[in-house]
């Protein structure tokens, strides 16, 4: 029974935890159903998206540290958008008054919510780091895995051998956790599949919904191809990485 108690509150939290991009594809859902009036339908996601993010903060769900995270994230998510939109990897076929570039506002908050997540989760699991490795090689790490999303089409695709260099860099490294005054832990390299792979099964759902479409789902919805949760899991890393580095930062400042 203290099992089932203890994943119950473990999915519990991470309930409260994902609230952001729930909001996100019921909202999805639901502007797909019903269309609202007045506005193109993605000009709706962005208020909603917006409105969301005001409500989380006013109501104390997110700080305003970790809306400054989120902000980073909405900033970095909507710049790999434009160029990968540009390059054809996906698109957004809908109208809209509020897209840049063809690609509508509102996606920067589904990289945003990834963070609002991780910001969540860590705050209410307590999340601490076992054997991290230093700054100098996580910053870099992070780095040459993000830009790897954009050279790659001019370049050769580095994400297996940045997926090894992962391993190799985060293998003694573990996340704890704490649930109702215990606490676990777990590798970091699991963690990272976990997370890329449900945010893979969320893809899904988007794309199903109509957040973006991929070239072989012009004609109809068809499933993400499942070699995209590499791609989701290198996505994931950099956000970790990002997040762990900032609150460690953080947690290392005199007051």
């Amino acid at each position: 029974m203290r099992a089932i108690e203890q994943l119950v509150r473990f999915g519990r939290e991470q309930a409260i935890s994902c609230l952001f991009p729930v909001v996100i594809f019921a909202s999805l859902a639901i502007t797909q159903i019903l269309p609202l009036p007045f506005l193109p339908r993605y000009d709706w996601l962005l208020i909603i998206c917006l409105l969301m993010q005001w409500w989380m903060v006013r109501s104390g769900l997110e700080t305003r540290d970790e809306l400054k995270v989120i902000t980073l994230f909405h900033l970095i998510g909507l710049t790999l958008e434009l160029f990968k939109v540009h390059m054809g990897s996906w698109s957004y076929p809908e109208a809209g008054y509020f897209k840049v570039f063809g690609v509508p506002l509102y996606s920067g908050f589904m990289y945003a919510s990834v963070a609002s997540y991780l910001c969540q989760a860590w705050r209410r699991l307590r999340v601490e780091l076992l054997q991290w490795p230093p700054f100098w090689v996580v910053v870099p790490l992070a780095a040459a895995i993000y830009l790897n999303f954009f050279t790659h089409h001019y370049w050769m695709d580095l994400r297996w051998w940045l997926s090894g260099l992962v391993i190799l860099v985060f293998w003694k490294s573990w996340v704890l956790y704490e649930v109702n005054g215990t606490q676990y832990r777990m590798p970091i390299a699991l963690s990272f599949v976990l997370i890329g792979f449900f945010i893979w099964i969320a893809e899904n759902i988007a794309t199903y919904f109509g957040a973006w479409q991929y070239p072989n789902q012009t004609e109809a919805w068809s499933l993400v191809h499942l070699g995209k949760v590499s791609s989701w899991l290198l996505l994931v890393i950099v956000s970790f990485l990002i997040v762990a580095t900032l609150k460690l930062a953080k947690k290392r400042m005199p007051y």
